[in-house]
């Protein structure tokens, strides 16, 4: 099965559902359907949030299955909710957690963030 393309290949326009097909019992259903929240994100943002949710959320699960540091790990998180229609919030709450300072200081320590990388991460 295809993943079905989300701009027109002709005009570039945004494309849209208009059937849906049931195999089990040969029903059809016509229409226009949207691609809902995810739909408008790129294949690598999918694939992101695949193995986000496979990771049940936990960053640190997605660094190592993905093999990047947390700073990418959030810029990457921030680009789909961004995709997604919805606003970041301000990193001024997860400063305070203790966990992230720590992992900021550990992505510091293996050469994985620049010192500047860290300032700006520990003051928001």
């Amino acid at each position: 099965m295809y993943s079905a393309p989300r701009s027109c290949p002709i005009c570039g326009d945004e494309m849209i559902i208009t059937g849906l097909y049931c195999p089990g019992c040969d029903a059809k259903l016509e229409g226009h359907f949207g691609f809902g929240g995810l739909g408008g994100l790129s294949p690598a943002q999918l694939a992101f949030v695949e193995t986000f949710v496979a990771c049940e959320g936990k960053i640190t699960r997605v660094q190592k299955a993905l093999g990047i540091s947390y700073p990418t790990v959030r810029s990457r998180l921030e680009e789909v909710i961004t995709a997604m229609g919805y606003e970041v919030g301000g990193e001024e709450d997860e400063i305070d957690d203790e966990s992230l300072r720590r992992q900021v200081l550990d992505d510091l320590a293996a050469g994985r963030i620049t010192p500047q990388e860290a300032v700006r991460l520990l003051q928001g």
